[in-house]
Order: C-alpha cells, then structure tokens, then sequence
C-alpha cells in the first residue's frame, strides 16, 4: 500500500509511519505554548525527525474538548513561518493540521505536502485544493465541533457511523479529483466519543482499514487513557504506547504521536508482530 502526493511517499506495507504533533498553540490540551514562537516549534520539529518521526503534522488552532475556535488569519500567523522555517531545515514531509481551506493553502504555499482536516471536508473548498495542489489528504471523523464535541455524543451505531461518514467523504474527495492514493483515513479518537467509544473502535479497527485506505489513528495523550487508568496528561506515555500497538495490530499504517521514539519503537513491534508467520 503506497500513500503518496506531491513531495512524499511512503511504502506502507514495509512500516508503519509515525507523525509527529507539533502544536503551535497557547492551548492544546498536552503541550499548549511550549511551541508558540516559531524558533521554538522548529527546534521541536527537528528534535522529532531526529527521534525517528517519519513527518511533522503542524497545527494552530487547539482542537481540544471544549477549545473555542481561533480566525484562519490568526492560525495561518501561527502556521505558516513554522512550516516555511522546517521546510528551510529539513525535507522530511510536512502536514498542516487544520479544518480550513485558507489556512490549508497558505500551509501549502508555506512548503507543506499533507492537509490533515479533522473535520472530514467540512470545508468545501478543502477537496479541490487537494485535488489542484497533488497533496496527501487525511479525512477524520467528527462528531460535532471541538467546542461541543463531548457533550454527550451518542451513536446507534458507532463503527457503522464512522465507516459511511469516511466511504461519503472518501468519495466526495475522489469526485473532485483527489487521486486514490493521496487518501488516508482516521476514525477520530477522541474527537465526539466516549472513553466506551474509544476502545470499541480500537477493538474493531479492521472494519475502519476493509475501507480500503491507509489508516491513521491518534491516541496520544488522549483524555480517554486519563479516564481508564487516573494518569495525568502528562503520565499517559504507557497507555499511548498501549494504544498504538493495539491500532497497528488492528491494521492502523500510520500513527500521530507526541512522543516520537518510544511510539515508533511500539509501532515496530506490533506490526512486525502483526506480520510473522
């Protein structure tokens, strides 16, 4: 399985790609303004491909519970010298974590190669520029909006849900010209579910990847880790690792991690696990 687009490539079937989070905010949930001034998100960028990070996924609007949403002025000021300064200093590839269209652009102008937009083409204009730029393109599931998303979301269905909304949104992307192997799809952990929601869909991941495109799953110091096992934010490094062997063992290829070199080293395991006879 080949995931490519303008300026990356990547042979899924040989490894699982990590994506490192570089949050260019003053309130993400794990790690909000350590990385506000771009020499500092640069520096952590590198500091990443250095542990082992396979591409930089960049965001500057928080998409935490509860987080009120910024203007794509203001999160393109955030972005934009962050991902012009790492495409300066390295040539690893570099995805812009954002729901707009505008601020996806300018990421792209800037030197990224990858929109990933957790609100599954909520934006009309996300699908088109994919299409007209060559980049890659991570389609999420959301439930609701940051702001509101965990005010008690509720399914009839939960896999069933998310795999229509990624085979609709897969679709609209395709119809407007996004070639099949840009695409790659993330179920949405934590993003309007349940910790409940959360474990079902790692347990029945392999209905997520039967769709057919390349799976990214984002466990990382997720709330639902603190909910099972009490761990603050920033002792949730174990039940990362926990989670993202479970995913790649379900048929994950990609994983979004804020600590590169152990999630890495789990992630190699658990496929080459995965893959012995």
């Amino acid at each position: 399985m080949i995931w490519s687009g303008a300026g990356f490539s990547f042979d899924l079937s040989r490894k699982v790609v990590v994506m490192g989070i570089l949050n260019v905010t003053p309130d993400s949930f794990s790690d909000g303004g350590r990385f506000l001034a771009p020499e500092a998100a640069v520096e952590r960028g590198l500091a990443m491909l250095a542990e082992g990070a396979d591409l930089l996924d960049i965001g500057g609007e928080s998409t935490r519970p509860g987080a009120e949403p910024v203007s794509a002025a203001e999160e393109i000021d955030r972005v934009a010298p962050v991902v012009a300064g790492l495409r300066r200093a390295a040539a690893a590839p570099l995805s812009i974590d954002t729901r707009r269209a505008a601020v996806a652009r300018a990421a792209l102008a800037a030197g990224a190669n990858i929109i990933n937009d957790i609100s599954g083409l909520g934006d009309a204009g996300m699908a088109p520029l994919a299409a007209a730029t060559d980049a890659g393109l991570v389609v999420m599931h959301m439930r609701g909006e940051p702001r509101t998303m965990q005010n008690d979301p509720r399914y009839d269905d939960l896999l069933g849900e998310i795999c229509a909304f990624l085979v609709e949104r897969t679709r609209r992307a395709l119809a407007a010209g996004v070639r099949r192997e840009r695409l790659a799809i993330d179920p949405g952990l934590g993003f309007g579910k349940t910790p409940a929601h959360n474990l079902s869909i790692l347990k029945n991941l392999e209905r997520v990847a039967a769709l057919g495109f390349p799976v990214l799953v984002g466990p990382s110091r997720k709330r639902f880790i603190g909910a099972l096992t009490g761990a603050a934010v920033g002792e949730r490094l174990p039940g990362t690792l926990a989670a993202v062997s479970l995913a790649v063992a379900a048929g994950a290829r990609l994983v979004r991690v804020h600590d590169v070199g152990p999630a890495a080293q789990a992630a190699a395991i658990a496929d080459a696990t995965r893959k012995a006879v």
